[in-house]
C-alpha cells in the first residue's frame, strides 16, 4: 500500500494544510522546507517530527526523487502533504506518476492582495530569494499561475477584487473555492467535481480550454482562442512571442511552425515566464492552438499571431527556403 494524499501549495503563508489535517484525525502531516536547498540541505516534517537531510544534489527533482516519493510509497495512511512555496504541484505529481501514491486531491491556497502582480510579472524566483538551485530559472508567476491553474481547490486568504476573480474564473474555472475564513475543509474537498484532475494530467494534446471557462470578457479580462491549419514562420513567431509576455496571465497551446513540419511543439508563458517544449509528432491533423488569458487587448494578441503566419508564397517554398529558426534549439525544459 501507499499513500492517500491531500496536496496543498501556495506562495503564501498560510495554515490550510493545518486545518485539513485536523479534519481528518487518522491522517499524517508532511511538509518540507527548501530554503536551504542550494546547499543540499532540506527540512522534513512527518506530525511534526523534524529530519534534516543532506543532498549531494541540491536541486527540487533530487528532493523528490530521493526522499518524498520513497517516503510517500512507505506510508499506507491518508497524507496531508503541505509542499513548500517553491514547488507546483504538477511537478510533484508528475514525480508520483508510476507509483503507488494515489492523489486525492490538490488544493492551493492564493492572496488576492499579491497573486494578479505576481502572476503578470517577471521577478525570478532567485530574485526573490528563493531559487531552488543556480540553474532554476522560474519565474515568480510561473509558479503562482501553475499553482492555481492545477488545483482542484483553491482556498483564498481574503475575498478577491472582480479583476482577480475573473482570471481565476478563467483560469481554473472548474475549482471550487472557499475564503480561507470560515474554510470547512470537508465541504471544500467534498466539492471538487467527479472528474477535477487530481493529480493526473495528459500529454499536451488535449483540451485547452479546461473546465469551460467563460469566453466572454469580463472587468478587463478577455480570453483569445487562436487556431488554425497553417504554420506559423519561425522568426515572426519568435517576435510574436513578446506580445504573450506582458499583460498576459497565461498562454498554453500547440504550435507549428514551417520549419519543423513533423513536430507539434508546446508553447506555454505565465506573465514575463516562458516555456517552449517538443511534444513530438503531431498524432492527426496539424493545427495551431494557442488559449491566451489576458488583462491587455485581445486584438493585440490576435493581430501579433495572426502576422506570424505563413504567407502563400512562403508555404509554396517551404521546402526550398532556409527558415532561421530559435525553436530548434532554444527552449526552456519543463523539469525543476
Amino acid at each position: 500500500m501507499a499513500a492517500r494524499v491531500v496536496m496543498v501549495a501556495g506562495f503564501t503563508q498560510h495554515d490550510v494544510a493545518d486545518e485539513l489535517w485536523r479534519a481528518a484525525p487518522e491522517s499524517v502531516l508532511v511538509r518540507h522546507d527548501l530554503t536551504g536547498l542550494a546547499e543540499g540541505v532540506v527540512r522534513r516534517w512527518v506530525d511534526g517530527r523534524l529530519t534534516v537531510l543532506e543532498l549531494a544534489h541540491g536541486c527540487v527533482s533530487c528532493t523528490l526523487r530521493l526522499d518524498l516519493v520513497p517516503l510517500l510509497e512507505g506510508l499506507d495512511a491518508r497524507v496531508v502533504l503541505h509542499l513548500d512555496p517553491m514547488l507546483e504541484p504538477e511537478a510533484v505529481c508528475f514525480a508520483l506518476s508510476g507509483t503507488g501514491v494515489r492523489v486525492e486531491a490538490v488544493v492551493t491556497v492564493v492572496d488576492p492582495a499579491t497573486w494578479l502582480a505576481d502572476a503578470t510579472g517577471g521577478d525570478t524566483l532567485a530574485e526573490r530569494g528563493m531559487g531552488a538551485a543556480a540553474e532554476d530559472e522560474r519565474t515568480v508567476a510561473q509558479v503562482v499561475v501553475g499553482q492555481a491553474e492545477f488545483a482542484d481547490a483553491l482556498v483564498l486568504t481574503n475575498d478577491p477584487d472582480p479583476v482577480t476573480a475573473a482570471v481565476l474564473d478563467r483560469l481554473n474555472p472548474a475549482a471550487p473555492r472557499q475564503v480561507l475564513d470560515g474554510l470547512d475543509a470537508g465541504a471544500l474537498l467534498g466539492a471538487v467535481p467527479d472528474d477535477a484532475r487530481r493529480g493526473g494530467f495528459d500529454d499536451g494534446f488535449g483540451s485547452l480550454l479546461y473546465g469551460a471557462p467563460p469566453l466572454t470578457p469580463a472587468h478587463g479580462v478577455s480570453v483569445v482562442r487562436f487556431t488554425g491549419v497553417r504554420p506559423f514562420h519561425p522568426m515572426r513567431l519568435h517576435h510574436a512571442v513578446d506580445v504573450l509576455l506582458d499583460g498576459v496571465v497565461r498562454t498554453r497551446g500547440r504550435v507549428w511552425v514551417v520549419s519543423q513540419p513533423d513536430e507539434a511543439l508546446w508553447l506555454e508563458s505565465a506573465g514575463g515566464g516562458l516555456r517552449v517544449g517538443n511534444l513530438g509528432p503531431w498524432p492527426g491533423a496539424r493545427e495551431q492552438e494557442l488559449v491566451v488569458i489576458t488583462t491587455k487587448d485581445p486584438a493585440q494578441i490576435t493581430a501579433a499571431l495572426d502576422n506570424a503566419v505563413v504567407t502563400d508564397e512562403e508555404l509554396a517554398l517551404a521546402a526550398e527556403l532556409d527558415f532561421v529558426d530559435p525553436f530548434a534549439e532554444w527552449h526552456e525544459e519543463s523539469e525543476i
